[in-house]
């Protein structure tokens, strides 16, 4: 039971941080300027059931997946933590969103009719290192429902309360300000550049591992 609560508090903790919706809150009001407040919550609802959808699909399937591709479970591992590691690294130096977004691609969704798919369920709340992430919980998870059933429960209690602050994002902005936006990223980064780095030394460990059994 120890290790399950433990296995499920480092899931909720990377799964959220990777997700970053505080990090999301500038990008989803400069793109939703001038919508409703109606059309801003069916948008933030429509973007977290989809990268609900993705991150859930990619946790259940994933292995499968790479395993079909002949990608070892340590390999991604190590994949998996450099990606969380340069979203770390923007995040410290609070660039939360550079590693997910072109200016281009913001630019674009700023002018696009509906953003909730593209870009703010993808790649902004499902990025390739939060799918990654979720592929990487799950294998160091071990065998078992209830392993598996806490990174499920970790992805969903991200994005519901990445439904709450994207629907309340004017107000999430008005209270920390920019300084207090800034701290709090810093923060989270660092947790989350701690959680990359035992991902690629368990994924080298694993590797090294094989290779002296083989």
């Amino acid at each position: 039971m120890p290790d399950l609560l433990s296995h499920f508090l480092v899931s909720l903790s990377a799964v959220f941080f990777i997700v970053d919706p505080l990090g999301i809150v500038p990008i989803f009001l400069a793109i939703t300027a001038g919508s409703s407040p109606e059309k801003m919550r069916s948008t933030a609802a429509r973007a977290c059931l989809t990268a609900f959808g993705m991150m859930t699909f990619f946790a259940l399937f994933g292995g499968a997946v790479f395993k079909v591709f002949g990608i070892s479970l340590s390999a991604f591992r190590i994949a998996g933590g450099l990606l969380l590691l340069m979203t770390a690294l923007d995040m410290l130096r609070a660039k939360p969103s550079g590693t997910r977004t072109t200016p281009e691609e913001t630019e674009e969704g700023v002018h696009k009719e509906d953003v909730a798919i593209v870009p703010l369920a993808i790649p902004l709340l499902s990025g390739p290192g939060a799918l990654a992430t979720v592929v990487v919980l799950m294998s160091q998870g071990g065998p078992g429902v209830l392993p598996a059933g806490a990174v499920l429960l970790a992805i969903t209690i991200t994005f519901a309360a990445s439904y709450f602050i994207l629907r309340g994002a004017a107000l999430v902005q008005r209270v920390l300000g920019r300084s207090g936006m800034a701290i709090l990223e810093r923060t989270m980064g660092l947790i989350l550049a701690a959680i990359a780095v035992q991902f690629v030394a368990d994924g080298a460990l694993d590797l090294l591992a094989s290779s002296r059994a083989s």
